[in-house]
């Protein structure tokens, strides 16, 4: 297996505007790192995952581009299916999509209009419509939420098709994902936790017949240069509460590659990792933590 690194926003504000997006984008690309994700809140300042990788598939032809992750109850999986296909064949391949239920939050519940009991039933059904329509071939469904009669979706992906991932480390999650999904991204997890999920979701997998590729296994890697922000450390304690945040948080470029390291040796190969914090300047920010951990990509793990 191949460790593939690359860098996400997570849900937070750029506060330099789109000028610092822009300088991020490029220097990603310019640094090599594997991949640039984007998250989704709609209530948030931070962009529209989709619109934003869009503009960074015209300033790049390297970078891999993935939602982490993209909210699927409370949208049309005909309208998406074609997003995503074209935003991959625009990109020559290059989409990573994640998707996922949502925050249970309020506001954005509100904004996607699907009840929180609803979600999953609304994911499993779209989710399998989404793959129909990248065949290109018409697809024929009656569903609990959705009706086809022979509509076919054009253009087809460059990739045939784009993996789906999924994140999450609840029990159904984990279910769910070995039911239905080509990838495993967590975030908020321990290594030893994530190698224990893994075990979960490959023996869902293989009770429905199915074998998620080995090297599909990763996890978001929050991290900080200077201390993790007190903001942050309450949204752990409301997460994950009794764990300490230095389980989750590597402070300094040798805690994030030691802890890179750590997820590498329980089998996992690919990582986003995600700033508490928008550094003062970009390049500065990347540039050492290329140094740190990309020398890691692309080397052969044991697993």
């Amino acid at each position: 297996m191949k460790i593939r690194i690359g860098y996400g926003l997570g849900t937070q504000t750029m506060a330099g505007g789109p000028g610092a997006f822009a300088r991020m984008v490029d220097e990603l690309e310019r640094l090599r790192f594997d991949s640039l994700w984007l998250s989704e809140r709609v209530t948030g300042r931070a962009p529209d995952p989709l619109v934003g990788l869009a503009f960074a598939a015209g300033r790049t032809t390297k970078l891999k581009l993935g939602t982490s992750v993209l909210v699927l109850p409370g949208r049309n999986p005909a309208l998406l299916a074609k997003e995503l296909a074209s935003l991959d064949l625009l990109s020559d391949g290059r989409l990573l999509p994640a998707l996922g239920l949502g925050v249970a939050d309020p506001g954005e519940q509100q904004a996607f209009g699907v009840a929180r009991a609803d979600r999953a039933a609304w994911f499993d059904e779209a989710i399998g419509l989404i793959r129909d329509f990248w065949t290109g071939a018409p697809v024929t469904h009656a569903g609990a939420r959705f009706a086809y009669d022979g509509l076919a979706i054009q253009p087809r992906p460059a990739q045939s098709p784009p993996d789906i991932w999924m994140g999450g480390i609840a029990p159904s999650e984990l279910r769910r994902i070995g039911r239905l999904a080509d990838g495993w991204l967590p975030s908020f997890i321990t290594p030893d936790e994530a190698a224990a999920g893994r075990v979960t979701v490959e023996q869902v997998a293989a009770e429905h017949g199915r074998a998620l590729d080995p090297e599909h296994f990763g996890a978001l890697v929050p991290y900080t240069l200077g201390s993790v922000p007190d903001r942050f450390v309450a949204a752990i304690a409301a997460r994950r509460p009794g764990l300490d945040p230095a389980e989750l948080v590597p402070v300094g470029l040798a805690a994030v590659r030691a802890l890179l390291e750590r997820f590498v040796d329980r089998g996992f190969s690919k990582f986003v990792l995600i700033p508490v914090g928008e550094p003062d300047d970009w390049t500065a920010e990347l540039e050492a933590l290329a140094s740190e951990v990309l020398p890691m990509q692309g080397t052969a793990t044991f697993a």
